[in-house]
């Protein structure tokens, strides 16, 4: 049970609650262990009544007494159960939102790398799931451990000092009974793991079948994905079943060994009762009831060790990520303030999951304000300059400085809020047009959404939706074209209004003409905020105070537009084939 130890500091957060509800199961059991003695009470009543040794009158109003009695104490016993249930199971949800919390939390802080390594089914999986699973033991495990304890402590003792001898036999069965259900539960654990495991294969396969629906139509693999689903199910469906196959001797089992202990307490209280070993058939009834009660609770054993063994299996697999320390620590807990100046000592980066290295010791400098363009063929390291400057990575060597601080001593917190990045893919959420714009700030009104907008020139597209800005987005923002979600998710950084502007080639979508007016009005948005654009497109990027060009991680050309097209080599050329380009 190591791996549930990390529920401790949650059992401490919620301890007057479980305490509460432990006393209250255990006053529920004392209630609910009154009736099996009433009831032998009531048919003495009635043995001495049929016997002329009590008169009706006596007898009615005992009998009467006992059943007001029995029902008084199944009432208080079922509303303690409910109090129980209210207390312990509302714990185990809290729990369950808690660990949920963390989960989530802990994912946002990992990096970037950790979920190029990791399929966001298995994910999902292991918060869901997992946690669910969780769940169960810090809530009915406790629950039903507690009652089972409460009813061995307090009812065998009472059922030996009655009868020793009926004890002994009604109890033999149950022993066995434990055992079996528990060999069952083993065998339940490794086949129920199993198919936790393959759900996390099928949740991958269905959020990556479902987030790829256009790749599949466009290449007609309908036939193929639906015979590697079939596949999938069938798989599933055989592991479920190898479980139900198990899991179905349960119960059967429990009433067979149930019956015989019924059969063992008639038989050898009959035999007692002949010899006169016991005074009363009630005493047979009550035992019967007594058999009853402890059935559950010994099977319950076994479940129970199931239960703690299937908790502990998917609290280990949410351990395995809360244990990956985040690569990325933000060092620096006060705030500081961020002007803009860049600088790039003799910086390398090396992709950790591939192991390419994108950065070999590049340095420059952009000065607050300035417009710096950046520009290289596919694999340069374009897009990884800007992914270091918002520090979703660090460094392999050499250092990044920010108005001349190194960027590990900046707090992390304030250096991204100061950061309006607009990426290459283009990430829009499944909510309203107008909410996703408002991402880069919750509390902007209605006229500056609409303003960032037309300065990204989408306006127009988002007032010919039937529901204009309240126009809610499908998954990953698929109701619009991918010129549209590039330019609502430049509204989205122009609404932020940071000091520092990452564009990572968001104009590769939009034609030439709308590139000219988003341009035009990005320059002026932009006007003393330190700016830099990735691109293809020499368009994108001759306005620029300064034009980097890359090439395999190193600087290869550095300089304004004019002086670079005097130059030759790659931008010279490159400024040349989309003039003719744009020309034809």
């Amino acid at each position: 049970m190591k791996e549930l130890k990390h529920l401790n500091k949650y059992f401490k957060k919620y301890w007057f609650k479980l305490f509460l509800g432990i006393i209250i199961t255990i006053t529920a059991r004392i209630f609910q262990l009154v009736m099996p003695s009433y009831v032998k009470n009531s048919i003495e009543v009635v043995e001495k009544y049929l016997e002329g040794t009590m008169p009706k009158p006596e007898a009615t109003s005992l009998l009467l007494e006992y059943i007001l009695i029995i029902v008084g104490a199944a009432l208080l016993s079922g509303f303690f159960t409910f109090l129980m249930r209210q207390t312990i199971i509302n714990v185990s949800r809290y729990i369950e939102y808690d660990l949920k919390n963390e989960v989530f939390d802990h994912y946002q802080l990992l990096n970037l790398s950790f979920y190029k390594k990791n399929r966001t089914g298995d994910l999902m999986n292991r918060i869901s799931e997992d946690v669910s699973q969780v769940r169960l033991y810090a809530g009915p495990a406790i629950m039903y451990g507690m009652q089972t304890l409460t009813l061995f402590v307090c009812l065998i003792p009472l059922m030996f000092i009655k009868a020793p001898t009926i004890s002994f036999y009604a109890l033999l069965p149950l022993p066995i009974l434990s055992i079996l259900i528990y060999k069952i539960s083993k065998i339940i654990h490794k086949r129920s793991t199993k198919v936790q495991e393959f759900l996390s294969t099928l949740s991958t396969f269905a959020q990556e079948t479902f987030s790829g629906v256009s790749v599949i139509k466009a290449y007609t693999l309908e036939p193929q994905i639906n015979a590697e689903a079939t596949q999938l199910a069938l798989e599933g469906k055989n592991r479920s079943m190898d479980l139900a196959k198990v899991d179905a001797w349960f119960f059967p089992l429990m009433i067979l060994l149930i019956g015989i202990s019924n059969v063992f307490v008639i038989y050898i209280g009959g035999r007692e009762y002949i010899n006169g070993n016991i005074e009363s058939i009630g005493t047979i009834a009550e035992f019967i009831l007594y058999v009853n009660m402890l059935t559950w609770p010994v099977a319950i054993v076994g479940w129970l060790t199931s239960l703690v063994q299937r908790a502990e299996a998917s609290q280990k697999r949410i351990n395995e990520f809360l244990q990956i320390a985040p690569d990325l620590k933000n060092e620096i807990e006060v705030e500081t303030p961020i002007k803009g100046a860049i600088e790039f000592d003799r910086v390398s980066f090396t992709y950790e999951d591939t192991n390419i290295t994108a950065l070999r010791e590049l340095s420059f400098e952009v000065e607050d304000g300035q417009t710096v363009a950046i520009l290289g063929k596919t694999g340069s390291g374009k897009s990884t300059i800007l992914d270091l400057i918002a520090r979703l990575y660090d460094v392999s060597s050499g250092e990044i400085r920010i108005d001349g601080t190194p960027i590990k001593k900046l707090n992390l917190e304030s250096l991204r809020s100061s950061i309006g990045a607009v990426p290459q893919d283009a990430f829009l959420f499944s909510d309203s047009i107008a909410n996703n714009i408002r991402f880069g700030k919750e509390s902007a009104s209605e006229e500056d959404v609409e303003n960032v907008a037309k300065m990204a020139v989408v306006h127009e597209n988002i007032m010919g939706f039937s529901r204009k800005y309240d126009t809610v987005l499908g998954e990953r923002g698929i109701t619009l074209s991918g010129g549209q979600k590039q330019r609502v998710s430049i509204a989205r950084a122009l609404l932020k209004d940071p000091e520092i502007y990452l564009f990572d080639d968001c104009l590769s979508a939009v034609d030439t003409e709308t590139e000219e007016a988003i341009l035009t009005n990005l320059k002026k948005a932009s006007r003393n905020r330190t700016t830099l654009i990735v691109s293809h497109r020499v368009s994108s990027a001759k306005n620029a105070d300064k034009i980097i060009v890359l090439d395999e991680g190193r600087i290869l050309q550095q300089g304004s537009h004019d002086q670079l097209v005097e130059q030759e080599g790659y931008y010279k050329e490159l400024y040349a084939h989309q003039l003719s380009e744009k020309e034809n």
